[in-house]
């Protein structure tokens, strides 16, 4: 991806809202402020889309990495619905607004095929077919015939759930930057904020180089590298690993659906339009850089082995080879909201493999809460109910 131009910041600056942070979360949050006619300064401390942003693999899925049975038990079955319902309305708002800013984005709408696993055997798979269904989700449990048909892997059925998607990480998040600037938004890295101070009209940021930014809000969207003044809602960093395949002869298997297991860690995979399967997971709960970098002959090894024994045609080989960090909720949940005691400071905590959906839920809500309009969903992932 083309560097997205983000000139060092000169002195300072002013907008109605500092965004901190340059992966998607900061873009899709920066595109809806937008939208609602205010102007909007965002800075990273290292290039924008170079996070954990550059190390996602795009599953646009509309479930969540927890189970909704397993989730109801943990956070109640009314918030488990509504976060299941948000995430799935959320990949349509994704669909639109990228169709409505016209990015070459490689998004494709694919169905999601969820396999038993070590967190669901093929009869609690099907409870948590009946759960989705009583609550409306378009879900259904297939037989290992047409499981077969759909994926070319043998086993003992699946859930199958409409309205999913799949995308190029990179060329979304340059691309919503992009449009970003074209409409006005000034970017500036690397920046590293150090210290911010709220008034009763305003919020000032000082950066490492001693310069301030002045804004009517600001939003914090840093993943799991959280500033200090921004409290960690309870969370583990994870490391997690990815493949990508060389070509394959002919189309990997007949839906090109995403394909994940009802595992942790869990296993997926999806098709990329050049014939190549993207493969990835064996997390494991550490960050350390040079620990994780040193596995990745390792993981990749492990997950090409995964791959050769579900699709045995098929080549694991990688040609591409990759790894990164996100944090992760005890229930797989994002916090995002105003930050305790600070009325005018904003932040995103995104986790778990849901990272691109989670993020257009948290611009919907950020920007709904800064123009002064309430969200229905503020219980469901605000800092009070993380």
């Amino acid at each position: 991806m083309p560097r997205i131009p983000a000139p060092p910041l000169d002195g300072g600056g002013t907008a109605d809202v500092a965004i901190v942070g340059g992966g998607v979360s900061g873009a899709l949050v920066a595109d809806a402020l937008l939208q609602a006619g205010l102007t909007v300064i965002a800075i990273d401390r290292r290039d924008f889309g170079r996070g954990s942003s550059a190390a996602s693999t795009a599953l646009l899925a509309t479930e969540i990495d927890r189970p909704l049975t397993q989730l109801a038990d943990e956070v109640g079955g009314e918030r488990a619905a509504r976060a299941y319902w948000r995430s799935a309305a959320a990949v349509d708002s994704l669909r639109c607004r990228i169709r409505d800013l016209g990015l070459q984005a490689g998004f494709r709408d694919r169905a999601s095929v969820y396999l038993p696993g070590n967190m669901l055997d093929p009869k609690a798979l099907r409870r948590e077919c009946a759960a989705r269904a009583r609550i409306g989700l378009r879900s259904r449990f297939v037989d290992s015939e047409e499981l077969h048909r759909l994926t070319a892997l043998r086993g003992d059925g699946a859930i199958v759930t409409e309205g999913s998607a799949e995308a190029d990480p990179l060329r979304l998040v340059g691309g919503l930057w992009r449009s970003a600037i074209a409409r006005g938004a000034t970017l500036h890295a690397p920046v590293e904020a150090r210290e911010v101070k709220e008034t009763r009209t305003g919020v000032t940021i000082t950066t490492a180089d001693g310069a301030s930014i002045k804004a009517r809000h600001a939003v914090f969207a840093t993943g799991y590298e959280l500033l200090p003044f921004v409290p960690a809602a309870a969370s583990e960093i994870h490391s997690t690993w990815a493949i990508a395949t060389v070509p394959q002869a002919g189309p990997p298997w007949p839906s090109r659906a995403l394909i994940w297991e009802a595992s942790d860690p869990y296993f997926y995979a999806r098709t990329t339009p050049d014939g190549r399967v993207v493969a990835g997971g064996e997390d494991e709960p550490f960050s350390d850089d040079d620990k994780r970098d040193a596995l990745i002959g390792k993981k990749s090894k492990a997950i090409a082995r995964k791959l050769a024994a579900l699709w045995p045609s098929l080549d694991p080989t990688p040609e591409y080879r990759w790894t990164g960090s996100f944090g992760e909720s005890p229930t797989g949940l994002p916090t995002i909201g105003r930050v305790p005691g600070l009325d005018r400071c904003f932040a995103v905590l995104g986790y778990g493999g849901n990272g691109f959906t989670f993020s257009a839920i948290a611009a919907q809500m950020i920007s709904r809460a800064i123009i002064g309009l309430p969200d229905p969903d503020e219980a469901v992932f605000g800092f009070d109910a993380s």
